[in-house]
């Protein structure tokens, strides 16, 4: 069901389970963000974060309040990457999401890469509560901009944060800062080759299993000089912290897809058969 519209610059979204099935129980957005829901209701809902322009202009500052209840499962992207306008006068230009994940409930959240054009700002905090029997997958990831157009890393600033409480503990707090002013961000000792850079998060009880997969994977490979995707895996309590660099974004699409292979099991379908 839709709701009355929010505050401008605010979506929510919330997912029960009603007769056995997930099901979008509140679905609000208000301009410029717009909430899609092919899967309003099934093994697991899908939806879609999207906004007119299909990005953000300077000044845009967003937020989406995300809550999952007992057993319900979400997969939660957008339509395409997220573009980050130009913003010479460097006008704040933000996102905010905060999700609460009940008992037993699972969230995908596996957004297209941000893709941040020359001279443009731009940082998002996401936070995360999940109940000790929740899950969560998470994908955050940046490319270098309009690369064929010559715009490697010439944005002026962006940043990530990501934070997630597991049983009211904060177990996680991850924060990249990309700034031009200390220095070109293209220089061979920042990006240099690198076009494209991943964090992947698989937490929870329920994805133990999985994630000790992946960390015997990574531990399992050798370092190849040169290798146009490089990736590190580090442990956390019940879950797994991923990093992937890459020269190709489709490459480094590639890799996340094949390290979250177990994903369409969960979804009861593949949310990457139609990508990269």
């Amino acid at each position: 069901m839709t709701d009355a519209i929010v505050a401008p610059n605010r979506a929510r979204l919330e997912v029960n389970v009603i007769s056995g099935q997930s099901a979008v129980t509140s679905a609000r957005a208000s301009n410029p963000l717009k909430l899609l829901l092919p899967r309003s209701r099934g093994p697991s809902v899908w939806a879609f974060l999207s906004s007119f322009g299909g990005g953000f202009v300077a000044g845009d500052q967003t937020s989406l309040d995300l809550r999952l209840g007992p057993e319900s499962r979400c997969f939660l992207t957008t339509q395409a990457a997220t573009k980050i306008y130009r913003n010479p006068r460097l006008r704040p230009c933000s996102h905010r999401l905060s999700a609460s994940l009940e008992e037993g409930s699972l969230l995908v959240l596996a957004p297209e890469p941000i893709q941040a054009f020359a001279d443009s700002t731009y940082s998002q905090h996401q936070e995360f509560h999940l109940h000790p029997a929740a899950g969560l997958v998470l994908v955050d990831w940046l490319c270098s901009g309009r690369a064929a157009r010559g715009e490697r890393w010439t944005f002026k600033c962006w940043q990530s944060r990501n934070e997630i409480f597991l049983g009211g503990e904060r177990i996680l707090l991850d924060s990249l800062l990309l700034d031009a002013a200390q220095g070109p961000l293209r220089s061979a000792h920042r990006m240099g080759r690198f076009n494209c850079l991943a964090l992947v998060v698989v937490l929870g009880e329920a994805l133990a299993p999985q994630a000790a997969q992946i960390l015997a994977d990574v531990a399992a490979q050798p370092v190849v000089p040169g290798a146009p995707v490089l990736f590190s895996a580090s442990p956390l309590r019940h879950g797994v912290l991923l990093r992937i660099a890459g020269e190709r974004v489709e490459e480094v699409g590639r890799e996340i897809q094949r390290r979250l292979g177990f994903v369409p099991e969960l979804l009861q379908d593949d949310p990457w058969s139609r990508k990269w």
